[in-house]
């Protein structure tokens, strides 16, 4: 196929005979960027035991409870997309840990609130930070023209996240969630 062949890949001309992009399929987008991210997140993660049982989704349970606050258990099993069980036993090793603390939910005492503790908040932050060094020494790598398109490409990356993450795209209040 030739670039003049209106169904090719690759760079079509607008009506000015200016080039400009293509428009790309959204399935190939997403087999890209799934690659993408699959080769680039296990080096943002630290080497294993360096914080501890810290897992990725004991990491993102933190992380749920730091930027949502106290909720109760059903309401971070939500907010994660994992079943209830999972979410109690990993809500039980973050307690174990000293991680998370549980306080009765003055909206219903047969139910607890879960809620983030100082040591927790210490911990996030520490591996958030480093998971943003680890990242930043590898954009340095790139070229500026790189940076520049990862860059333009965040608003879309974004919005990829609040579309696809029930922590964002659900309303859970702690409060009258079972």
């Amino acid at each position: 196929m030739t670039a003049l062949d209106p169904t090719a890949p690759g760079p079509a001309t607008s009506g000015a005979n200016t080039p400009s992009p293509a428009v790309p399929e959204s399935r190939e987008l997403a087999v890209r960027l799934r690659t993408a991210l699959q080769h680039l997140l296990p080096g943002l993660r630290g080497t294993r035991g360096e914080h501890g049982d810290l897992t990725p989704s004991r990491q993102a349970a933190l992380g749920a409870l730091d930027t949502h606050g106290p909720m109760r258990i059903s309401a971070l099993a939500t907010r994660l997309g994992i079943a209830l069980p999972t979410t109690s036993r990993m809500v039980d090793l973050l307690d174990a840990s000293g991680w998370i603390e549980r306080t009765p939910d003055p909206e219903d005492r047969r139910a607890s609130l879960i809620a983030l503790t100082d040591p927790g908040r210490q911990l996030l932050h520490t591996v958030r930070h480093e998971a943003a060094a680890r990242l930043a020494a590898r954009i340095e790598t790139l070229s500026p023209e790189e940076r520049r398109a990862l860059y333009a490409a965040l608003p879309a990356l974004e919005s990829l996240g609040d579309s696809t993450n029930p922590s964002t795209s659900q309303a859970t209040n702690p409060s009258t969630s079972s």
